[in-house]
């Protein structure tokens, strides 16, 4: 009787195994089908819709590639923009938040947990939110469409969501080691750097990780801060839907690959990083 209510509970628990599996497999299908339909378009393969029924275009081609370069003569150095913006924001906004999130950790302010918790109330915000105040704000710095405005402001978007994150992560940490790093004559920002850093490291590069993806996907704060003069990728793909001729969607297709190619280097080889990320929010009101 037993050996029977195992072998049932084993196969039901097959079932149970195989179904999860088959959802799984279809949330990845409908997540990655735009994507492959943007690889296949990328290469010149996409159903004619001029015959009936719809046939597929063959052979697939890297002419589209190619026509990057005349749509977008700029298109590299646009890549290089993102990539510098994004590292730069990303430094930033880590530094600053990192120190903003230790100061209320180990602040005896008894409304802390309630602070950080309005942290996440501003990240929720809408960019447009942010671009308002910052456009009139850099043009009284004359910082309007420079470097190192469309940094800073991209650095004050995101510093409220690194605040909250690392909070989680520094409110861990037991005072006990940096009181030992005090007693032996350390400093706050060398018991900091050398006590309390390398314990929060892993959690540190993944919201690095995390906020630099956002910043290079920001698309209004360089279109309205940046201007003419400094376009990023998202910027520069909204160009490919704005031609005074008509939009070619293929080559389109191919700088998206181009762009992403990138990004999904980047978090292929942090991936092990990325699973120390989480948005768990441990309150430290009672220590």
């Amino acid at each position: 009787m037993m050996a029977q209510k195992t072998a049932s509970w084993q196969v039901q628990q097959r079932r149970q195994a195989r179904g999860r599996a088959f959802l799984r497999g279809m949330a990845l299908l409908v997540f990655l089908l735009p994507l492959v339909w943007t690889l296949l378009a990328s290469f010149g393969v996409r159903p004619n819709n001029l015959v009936w029924p719809p046939v597929w275009t063959w052979p697939p081609s890297l002419a589209n590639y190619a026509e990057i370069g005349i749509a977008d003569p700029g298109f590299i150095g646009k890549l290089l923009t993102s990539l510098s913006l994004s590292a730069l924001a990303t430094l930033l906004t880590i530094a600053i938040a990192y120190l903003a999130a230790y100061g209320l950790v180990r602040s005896r302010f008894k409304g802390g947990g309630m602070l950080v918790q309005s942290f996440l109330v501003l990240a929720s915000l809408p960019v447009i939110a942010y671009v308002i105040p910052l456009i009139d704000t850099m043009r009284y710095l004359r910082l309007h469409s420079t470097f190192i405005g469309v940094t800073l402001a991209q650095t004050a978007v995101y510093t409220p969501l690194a605040v909250y994150v690392l909070y989680g992560y520094l409110a861990q940490i037991s005072a006990e080691l940096e009181e030992a790093a005090y007693l032996d004559g350390a400093t706050v920002f060398r018991a900091l750097w050398s006590v309390v850093l390398p314990v929060t490291v892993p959690g540190v590069a993944a919201t690095a990780i995390i906020i630099f993806v956002l910043n290079w996907n920001l698309f209004l704060v360089p279109l309205l801060l940046g201007g003419s003069a400094l376009k990023t990728v998202p910027v520069a793909m909204s160009d490919f839907f704005t031609f005074e001729r008509e939009l070619e969607w293929s080559t389109a297709a191919a700088a998206l690959i181009v762009s992403l190619l990138p990004l999904a280097l980047f978090t292929a080889v942090a991936h092990r990083l990325l699973e120390q990320f989480n948005l768990g929010f441990t309150s430290h009101e009672s220590s």
